[in-house]
């Protein structure tokens, strides 16, 4: 069990999914993304389930790509970024995307650090509960790179573009305080995960039919282009990896960083 890059338990149906990769800050390598993908495979076969909560073990919720993990094989980065169509999400895109795809609420709980490909997946939820201490950042421009796992499809529901740039642009990390300013955590509480769950038992009161439709409604009235923003994202990520000076900016940048994760 313990090897496991992600847990599943489901008790009265409230599911519980951890990050399951404590050592290494939750940081993603291909067996997180696969973990995290199967799971939410799993979780849409589950019968009379009513809400998804989704928390990081040990230090932090997840500190994002294991660059030395992935960077390894360059079959990676292909495996991540390919999709059949344009429209659909690819392996990066389902860690994120999939949650909202699921029928019933996602209600994420943040603690220690939230970058990049974390900030990501936490953007998935339909909620999101943080500590005091979380650190959030959407980092992925110190590398070169663009956030490209379909967490832009909520920041177009959350914030103002010139704050999305902003945060994108400059990749520094901000507190939790600034991302309830923000509005883009829920609720800022010492107790993230004992609120996420008072707000699942109000939640399984209601109506299981009429949750799912209104989170469907919701999203689909407040992100209309899904499809079109996993389409541009994957299309400039691959520019930016196929392009030959920027290659190497991407390259030098991540060989030069101290960390293993980001």
């Amino acid at each position: 069990m313990s090897d496991k890059r992600v847990t599943l338990s489901i008790e009265k149906g409230i599911a519980t999914v951890t990050l399951n990769r404590a050592d290494k800050h939750n940081a993603l390598d291909m067996a997180m993304f696969e973990g995290i993908a199967a799971t939410i495979r799993q979780l849409k076969r589950v019968v009379g389930l009513r809400v998804v909560i989704v928390q990081g073990a040990g230090e932090s919720f997840c500190s994002g790509l294991d660059v030395k993990s992935v960077m390894s094989n360059r079959r990676n980065g292909f495996r991540l970024l390919w999709k059949w169509w344009p429209t659909q999400a690819n392996l990066a895109q389902q860690v994120t995307i999939g949650w909202r795809q699921l029928k019933v609420p996602v209600i994420m709980v943040l603690h220690g650090n939230c970058w990049g490909g974390g900030m990501q997946i936490a953007l998935g939820g339909d909620f999101r509960v943080a500590a005091p201490d979380t650190s959030l950042s959407i980092m992925e421009a110190k590398w070169g790179l663009i956030p490209d796992m379909g967490g832009t499809v909520a920041l177009s529901e959350l914030v103002s573009v010139d704050h999305a740039m902003k945060l994108a642009m400059t990749a520094r990390p901000f507190s939790a305080a600034n991302a309830l300013e923000l509005r883009l955590v829920t609720k800022v509480t010492d107790s993230p995960m004992t609120y996420a769950q008072q707000l699942a038992n109000q939640l399984i009161e209601r109506s299981p039919d009429t949750n799912r439709l209104i989170k469907r409604m919701y999203h689909d009235i407040w992100c209309s282009k899904v499809g079109k923003i996993l389409a541009k994202e994957t299309w400039n990520q691959w520019k930016i990896l196929l392009g030959k000076n920027q290659k190497v900016a991407v390259k030098n940048a991540l060989s030069n960083e101290k960390r293993d994760f980001f």
